[in-house]
């Protein structure tokens, strides 16, 4: 397997710089015309200004406005931040050795940068505030759900625990919070395909072979509402969400089933009452049996 190049810029902020490549059948003839073609969320005079400060780079350094374009070569650079609310609320750590940090993530922050969401990401602050540049997450928690996440500290370690929750070896637990129908029983194994369209935030049930499956029990019910426990055996996008939402009983405070509200970013009121609370595993490089559990609760 080819080895990726190492970038030749450092991390700022805790991220690593884009890499671009330039595609083999390119006719552009200086890397700033490839640039303002294939990277229109840049401005052209952005594009400028970086080749003047001598940001963007190849393997051999800086480079120049007029640099000729290179078949299959790359450059890098860093991508200017978005403007971002910062997310006010604390990382617990669960757990921490030199291979494994288990966070109790809470709602409203990613655990990865993705979109209009860089720094207030679990992974960067986390980077940031540990002194982790190499941190890597073994498998990611949606934005609006709160819980354990584990995070790989050793880079060599990295495969072994994704692909632990590749191969479906972990044990997941959730807690959610929803309606109650009393003619429903309890516990009762909910099974269905679910896709999403790349362009589509949300995810959808469809008709053919199952590919998402998860126990749901009912815990507790008070006041018109219950508490689930919920055992997914598949991690299926927005998996849990779906499924309580084909039992007309959505999570108390989802945004997006069963229809999307548009609540603005800024918003932390009323978080969606869902919680990764349980992780357990056999550890694939000590072999031991690990369980770790979320000291966060959902109020009914």
């Amino acid at each position: 397997m080819r080895r990726r190049q190492q970038p030749p810029l450092p991390k700022r902020h805790g991220l690593d710089p884009a890499r671009i490549r330039m595609p083999e059948d390119g006719s552009w003839a200086t890397i700033r015309e490839f640039l303002v073609d294939t990277e229109p969320r840049i401005a052209p005079s952005r594009i400028d200004e970086m080749f003047s400060s001598r940001e963007i780079v190849d393997m051999h350094g800086p480079l120049d406005i007029d640099a000729p374009y290179v078949r299959g070569e790359a450059v890098w650079f860093h991508r200017d931040l978005p403007a971002e609310t910062e997310v006010p609320f604390d990382i617990p750590i669960v757990y921490r050795d030199d291979t494994l940090l288990v966070v109790d993530k809470p709602h409203f922050l990613p655990t990865i940068p993705r979109g209009g969401h860089i720094l207030q990401t679990a992974l960067v602050k986390l980077r940031l505030e540990l002194d982790l540049p190499d941190l890597v997450p073994a498998h990611r928690l949606d934005r609006v759900t709160a819980g354990l996440v584990l995070f790989v500290v050793d880079p060599r370690a990295r495969g072994a625990y994704q692909t632990l929750f590749q191969d479906r070896k972990v044990r997941k637990v959730y807690d959610a919070v929803a309606g109650v129908n009393p003619e429903l029983e309890f516990p009762r194994t909910i099974v269905s395909r679910i896709i999403k369209d790349k362009y589509d935030f949300a995810a959808r049930e469809v008709d053919g072979e199952p590919n998402a499956e998860t126990l749901v029990e009912l815990v507790e019910s008070r006041n018109g509402l219950g508490r689930y426990r919920l055992s997914p055996t598949t991690g299926r996008t927005h998996q849990l969400r779906l499924h309580m939402n084909s039992l007309g009983l959505p999570i108390i405070g989802d945004d997006l089933y069963p229809h999307p509200t548009n609540r603005a970013v800024d918003d932390f009121t009323s978080p969606l009452r869902l919680l990764a609370s349980e992780l357990e595993f056999d550890d694939p490089i000590s072999g031991l049996a690990r369980r770790f559990t979320s000291s966060r609760t959902l109020e009914l």
